[in-house]
């Protein structure tokens, strides 16, 4: 038999084994581990494992049905929709802030005039914070010079010791600085990462307005 009427005669026989399927229901395609094109209304539980197809009345593949998942590949799966839903979500986020850039300002000064003025606030903060940290340096040095006559920083063993009130004026004095100091760094940090915030929000306003 040439090759033409082999697969005339392979297309014919399936459409009727289709057609005789159909009747009792759906007909299922699929090719088991050795290449093996099989056909059926109902898939062995021992080959749901394999991809499969379901034919319509003609023979025709309709739908694609995958074959049941490995846990390797599941957890692969898991994880390449895990990044696409984490890159929607940046691109939705990217979005919502180039949407509130273009309905909040009308142009680039406007950034500018309002990066100028949080940056000032900024700015009063530290100074304040600097000027009380000064204070409680000299404090802290008039203190020390205090605590110097007492034990147990005096090494004379013939030195009285420190009375309750000054130990605890030193001690809190102490804490307020290491206090302030960490206040002093989260200020100055916060005021590098708004005008890094503010350049990234100009240069991406210019581009949507198409500005240079």
């Amino acid at each position: 038999m040439s090759g033409k009427y082999f697969r005339l005669a392979m297309v014919a026989g399936i459409l009727l084994l289709s057609n005789s399927l159909l009747a009792a229901g759906t007909l299922y395609r699929w090719v088991d581990e050795k290449g093996e094109i099989h056909y059926g209304d109902r898939v062995p539980p021992e080959e749901v494992k394999l991809d499969r197809e379901i034919l319509n009345e003609y023979g025709v593949a309709v739908k694609f049905l995958p074959h049941e998942l490995t846990a390797e590949e599941l957890v692969t799966l898991q994880r390449q929709q895990a990044i696409k839903a984490a890159e929607q979500q940046r691109i939705h986020e990217a979005d919502q802030r180039d949407k509130v850039l273009l309905n909040t300002y009308l142009s680039v000064e406007e950034i500018v005039a309002l990066r100028n003025r949080r940056k000032e606030l900024l700015d009063g903060q530290i100074h304040v914070t600097e000027a009380y940290l000064k204070n409680l340096r000299t404090k802290l040095i008039k203190l020390q010079t205090d605590s110097a006559r007492f034990q147990p920083y005096n090494p004379d063993p013939n030195a009285p010791p420190i009375n309750s009130r000054l130990a605890r004026e030193l001690s809190n004095t102490l804490k307020s600085i290491l206090v302030y100091e960490q206040t002093l760094i989260d200020t100055r940090s916060k005021q590098t990462q708004l005008v890094a915030k503010f350049a990234s929000d100009i240069d991406r306003y210019r581009h949507l307005r198409g500005l240079h």
